[in-house]
């Protein structure tokens, strides 16, 4: 099954430049969904202007984000309450977690630009007993239920666009400042390695060309 033409690729392109809403975001209630509500500590990695970081801290005594860019995590902390219980931290993925473990690791449109197999273990060394991880991630379109679903998500991607800017032209949110570099790796290459990694994961395909990872740690 081809992808979509050229053409209706540019033209998508530069809607979602004058409406844009970001797709990440969109995941941010339903990852919570998948948490206790009450928790002692959460770590946001890759947490760009710290959006979930903060929705975090309504359910964490106290939230971590860390993010290799300097810029971004100054306008994070720029955009938090100085009240809030959340700390955000420059730092690699892999080598600079501060120290200690999480009921709560978050990592969002990020896992991609780190070695896949190393993060999950890395992730999953940080986890408290009875923790979470939860992965949204961004994978390579290889199969046709990839294209079907990439293609469902065209017209819906428009009309949220248009309804969450009222059809008026708008500016990028903080969170969308930095490009997101495409997905090398395929959803079934995800799949197969997160549980070799990670056993009993739950990964699943979803809208607007994302999927989700969840583990529970025993």
């Amino acid at each position: 099954m081809t992808t979509l033409p050229d053409r209706v690729l540019r033209a998508l392109d530069q809607f979602n430049a004058t409406h844009p809403w970001d797709h990440n975001a969109h995941y941010h209630r339903w990852i919570l969904r998948q948490l206790p509500r009450r928790l002692e500590t959460a770590l946001d990695i890759g947490c760009g202007s710290g959006d979930l970081a903060r929705l975090l801290a309504t359910r964490a005594r106290t939230v971590r984000g860390i993010d290799s860019d300097p810029a971004i995590i100054t306008r994070a902390r720029e955009l938090t309450d100085p009240a809030a219980p959340v700390a955000f931290t420059v730092a690699n993925a892999l080598t600079g977690i501060p120290s200690g473990r999480y009921d709560v690791i978050t990592c969002v449109a990020a896992i991609h630009h780190l070695p896949f197999t190393e993060a999950l273990t890395t992730f999953r060394e940080r986890l408290a007993p009875g923790g979470t991880l939860v992965v949204v991630g961004l994978a390579r379109p290889t199969t046709p239920g990839d294209h079907l679903l990439g293609a469902a998500a065209v017209p819906l991607n428009v009309a949220t666009g248009w309804l969450k800017n009222r059809g008026r032209q708008a500016p990028r949110p903080p969170s969308m400042t930095a490009r997101t570099r495409p997905a090398e790796m395929s959803f079934p290459d995800i799949v197969r390695r997160a549980r070799d990694t990670l056993p009993g994961a739950r990964l699943r395909r979803r809208l607007f060309w994302r999927y989700t990872l969840v583990c529970h740690r025993r």
